[in-house]
């Protein structure tokens, strides 16, 4: 909170000297630099970590990175327009702040009918920026391959911490889906492109649930979802529909059957996750219940035929032990 306070008296400030004291870039943003920090200027394909607070006309705040809890990072590459703020990195070094106004107009020209109500025509929003580190290309990526490299060696660790827990013995796929089957059945087993009904309760390794097709599981969870209509999922299996550690583990149940599956990231929601219920990185725990199976009419495979040569093998014999009369 102190640093948008620090943020809006500097706007404050600047606001009653902008007539005089704002200058234009190239392609036409007004800007202002708060402080010139010594060091380099920030240069073409820099990866540059900064925080900004994003505001309209009227000085509402449409976006704070302060508010969010952690700074963006992106690439200085060519400007391609004023509103990516590139024509703005190369005049700034790291712990420098500015000011920078981009007119509206200028943004939703060609597509007027997507302009917001609070961003009205012949306004500006307004950027208050501040760098907070620089690095190279190559010095970045290999910051994200060390992080990335730490969360999965946790996600491993989290998941044999599971398995451990739970004493289960499993089956592992070449893709490393690891799997137990809790309830046989003796039924068929589904085919790429059949639809499947599906129960099922998803869960973290650390046990919290976060769907379920099941009313009677979604409530003893604690899992809140208004409106849902607790039934069988509906799954075209082996088309992409479903997450792939799905798609392969449903292949493998008959109908009837009920599973546990352990799905590591990579056959999961892998380094995006899926919202707030499901991190990056994460293994999930899945009981499954494939309830019914809806088969396509799928092309039959004719079996390969097999030559006979047992004919020909009777007449070399009868050639071998004919007795010629003179």
């Amino acid at each position: 909170m102190k640093y948008i306070l620090i943020f809006f008296a500097l706007t404050i400030v600047l606001n009653a000297n902008a007539q005089t004291t704002l200058q234009r870039t190239p392609k036409g943003a007004s800007y202002q630099i708060f402080t010139q920090n010594p060091g380099e200027k920030l240069k073409l394909n820099d990866v540059v970590t900064f925080q900004f607070i994003q505001k309209n006309y009227k000085d509402s705040v449409l976006f704070s990175t302060y508010t969010a809890g952690h700074p963006v990072q992106t690439q200085v590459v060519a400007s391609k327009g004023m509103a990516d703020l590139m024509e703005i990195f190369p005049l700034l070094a790291v712990k420098d702040s500015a000011l920078v106004k981009i007119p509206v107009d200028s943004i939703f020209a060609g597509h007027e009918d997507q302009r917001p109500v609070f961003l009205p025509k012949g306004t500006a929003i307004t950027f208050i920026l501040k760098i907070e580190r620089a690095q190279t290309l190559d010095e970045a990526i290999a910051e994200r391959n060390a992080a990335i490299d730490k969360v999965k060696a946790a996600e491993k660790a989290d998941e044999a911490k599971y398995i451990a827990d739970h004493k289960l013995i499993l089956k592992t796929t070449p893709s490393g889906l690891k799997y137990v089957i809790t309830k046989p059945s003796a039924k068929p087993k589904p085919l790429k492109g059949d639809t499947l009904l599906v129960n099922y309760a998803g869960r973290t390794t650390d046990g919290k649930l976060f769907d379920s097709s099941i009313e009677s599981v979604a409530k003893s969870g604690g899992l809140q979802q208004p409106g849902r209509n607790y039934e069988p999922l509906q799954v075209i299996v082996g088309t992409g529909s479903v997450i792939p550690g799905w798609d392969e583990g449903l292949l493998l149940l008959n109908e009837g059957a009920k599973a546990k599956f352990i799905i590591p990231s990579n056959l999961g929601y892998g380094e995006h996750g899926n919202g707030d219920a499901i991190p990056p990185y994460s293994t999930l725990v899945f009981d499954i219940e494939l309830v019914k199976i809806k088969p396509i009419k799928h092309p039959v495979t004719p079996k390969p035929t097999v030559k006979k040569t047992v004919s020909s093998t009777r007449t070399a014999v009868k050639k071998k032990t004919t007795v010629t009369k003179k």
